[in-house]
């Protein structure tokens, strides 16, 4: 009982100092920490990549360049065909949902209007 008694006591003490546990980090925050930055341009298929346990679906967005949005699909290496053409801004936008972890892929692209440029980010 005395044991219960002082954990309490110093529970209550350091939350009266302002100390808290910290936050677990999030699925998303370590999903797009492991993105990977491409520039249009460099090739016509991004990748091949490999699905990982960090993410649940591919996502992408635009971080830089003239272009305001790219269109994007995953062609998975199993079936050879993109899955659908997405718009992608400067959000994160998903491109593939419920994807199975090591399944290799490429990001096929393009830019809305010739003479634009776009680097992108890609978490998987």
């Amino acid at each position: 009982m005395t044991t219960r008694i002082a954990r309490a006591s110093v529970v209550a003490l350091l939350v009266t100092l302002g100390f808290t546990a910290p936050a677990p980090a999030s699925a998303a925050t370590s999903c797009y920490g492991g993105a990977v930055t491409v520039r249009y341009g460099d090739v016509v298929d991004f990748g091949p990549y490999w699905t990982t346990s960090r993410c649940n679906d591919i996502n992408m967005r635009v971080t830089g360049g003239t272009a305001d949005y790219v269109n994007a699909c995953v062609k998975f290496a199993k079936t050879g065909t993109c899955n659908h053409w997405t718009k992608v801004g400067r959000s994160w936008t998903t491109i593939a949902t419920d994807v199975l972890d090591d399944s290799k892929f490429t990001v096929p692209n393009g830019v809305p209007l010739e003479g634009d440029d776009a680097v992108m980010q890609i978490a998987f």
